[in-house]
């Protein structure tokens, strides 16, 4: 098969590549029903994270199940099954907590941008949908691997509630699915930032109240001239900057929560100004695994639809063109299909 490579700073590449086999007996292989690429992709294409070597691409999948290793007990060939970005046993006392990106068998995805994908712990990792979906539910349930799961996760750990002011830093896939999630959860007002014009609205499909042009300390004060000076309850942090990171904290109220799911890049905490803001942070990889059945739940019935972040569809062998999109912000998120 052919799959994508990424040699170094915008040099993606789509070759060959061995056909993925059953090494663990909790393996499963899939076919690919599609991909995509991930705003986090951007990291190392870019050069931020630098690699050393060539290295395979992709940890967003859905796809039907064509071989399982001899203890797979509950995934079954010919299912179609959506799974998370990391692999989890679903028993460890992590998972059992929630966290199953920190299981203690974990493995990363990072070869899915291909025709076949080996999957460990498959059990664990993967969730079936209840019947083969329609094409159009395919996008919606690609989201849920990873940018819906994400976004919802970055909702939780902020605290959302019924009723809440809810502020979202980033107008990425991500940030739009945490307004989507804020909505779901049921916040009462919802404030994206953003300053791009297709990304807006979105944002307004999704369930956002008010949109905030300005960033830094402006769209602070913004948020702030917004709640009557108090700031945001929760606030969803979605890109992993500096800027954002201080951005989330500063517009949140004290006493409020910050959820941050973006991959932070040499980014400190200055400790005594967030010491005196009183301001609750959790976040990290999204336990996306956790969230999988209620999510494919609601894609399934057709009560969201987060797969409209997708706004670029490209055949795989076209990969290159897709990070090129995303890179240069001609499109939000770009699905690929084998």
């Amino acid at each position: 098969m052919r799959g994508t490579v990424l040699y170094g700073p915008r040099d993606v590449r789509f070759e060959e590549r061995p056909d993925p086999k059953i090494v663990e007996p909790t393996d499963a292989i899939l076919r690919i029903a599609a991909t995509c690429v991930c705003g986090s992709d951007l990291w190392p294409y870019r050069g931020i994270a630098p690699i050393t070597e060539p290295q395979t691409m992709g940890h967003e999948y859905v796809g039907i199940v064509e071989e399982v290793g001899s203890a797979v007990r509950q995934i079954k060939p010919g299912q179609f099954v959506v799974g998370s970005f990391f692999t989890s046993d679903n028993t460890c006392p992590h998972c059992q907590f929630g966290y199953h990106t920190s299981c203690v068998q974990r493995e990363f995805i990072s070869s899915a941008q291909a025709p076949l994908l080996r999957v460990p712990l498959a059990d664990g990792t993967l969730a079936p949908t209840p019947a083969m979906p329609a094409d159009d539910l395919i996008p919606s349930l690609l989201a849920a691997s990873d940018v819906l799961g994400t976004g919802w996760f970055a909702a939780d750990a902020a605290n959302v509630k019924p009723g809440a002011t809810v502020a979202v830093v980033g107008d990425g896939a991500v940030g739009l699915l945490g307004v989507l999630s804020a909505k779901q959860m049921g916040a009462g007002r919802i404030i994206a930032m953003s300053r791009h014009q297709t990304r807006q609205q979105l944002a307004w499909e999704f369930g956002a109240t008010d949109i905030v042009t300005e960033r830094g300390e402006e769209g602070v004060a913004r948020i702030k001239e917004l709640t009557n000076g108090i700031g945001a309850d929760s606030v969803l942090e979605c890109v992993g900057t500096r800027e954002s990171l201080w951005q989330a904290i500063r517009a949140a109220r004290p006493g409020g929560h910050v959820g941050f799911v973006g991959v932070f890049h040499e980014v400190q905490l200055p400790m005594e100004e967030y010491f005196y803001s009183h301001v609750h942070l959790h976040g990290g990889p999204a336990p996306v695994r956790r969230y999988l059945p209620e999510l494919i739940d609601l894609i399934w019935n057709r009560k969201i639809n987060p797969g409209q972040v997708f706004d670029l569809t490209l055949p795989l062998d076209q990969v290159a063109e897709g990070y090129r999109a995303m890179d240069e912000r001609r499109a939000i998120k770009a699905l690929l299909r084998p």
